[in-house]
C-alpha cells in the first residue's frame, strides 16, 4: 500500500532563519514557523482562547538561500514538504526528539519583499 507524507503551512517567520553551509557548500537554513487557529465561544459562553504552534521548517541548497537572502522575521510564507523526526543525545547525555518540515516549496505570501526578490519557488 503507497502512502504520503506531505505537509502544508502557511504561517509567519518568529525570528531571523539560522542559515549555515555544510557539507562541500551545501546551504541549510531553519525557520520557526507559527500557524495559529483563531479562539472562541463555545455555545455555553467557555472562552477558547487562540492556539499558536511553533514548526521547525528546514530548508536546503538554492531554497535554503533564498531563505538567507529574502526570509525575515515576520514574513508570513507558504510552505510544503514533509515530516522528518529524529533523535539525537544532548550534551548530558539525555536522548532528546525533534520533529521537523523539511521543505521543497516556499512562497512569499503578503510579505512586503524588495523588487529585486527572487520568485516564489
Amino acid at each position: 500500500m503507497a502512502s504520503i507524507n506531505k505537509v502544508i503551512l502557511l504561517g509567519h517567520v518568529g525570528k531571523e532563519p539560522d542559515v549555515r553551509y555544510v557539507d562541500k557548500g551545501v546551504c541549510v537554513a531553519q525557520v520557526r514557523l507559527a500557524t495559529s487557529e483563531p479562539g472562541y465561544t463555545l455555545s455555553g459562553g467557555t472562552q477558547v482562547p487562540e492556539r499558536t504552534e511553533w514548526h521547525n521548517v528546514v530548508f536546503f541548497r538554492q531554497l535554503a538561500e533564498t531563505v538567507e537572502k529574502y526570509v525575515h522575521t515576520g514574513d508570513c510564507i507558504y510552505v510544503e514538504g514533509k515530516i522528518l523526526s529524529r533523535s539525537y543525545d544532548d550534551k548530558k547525555g539525555i536522548t532528546r526528539y525533534i520533529t521537523e518540515v523539511w521543505a521543497d516549496h516556499m512562497k512569499f505570501f503578503g510579505s512586503a519583499r524588495p523588487k529585486d526578490a527572487a520568485p516564489n519557488t
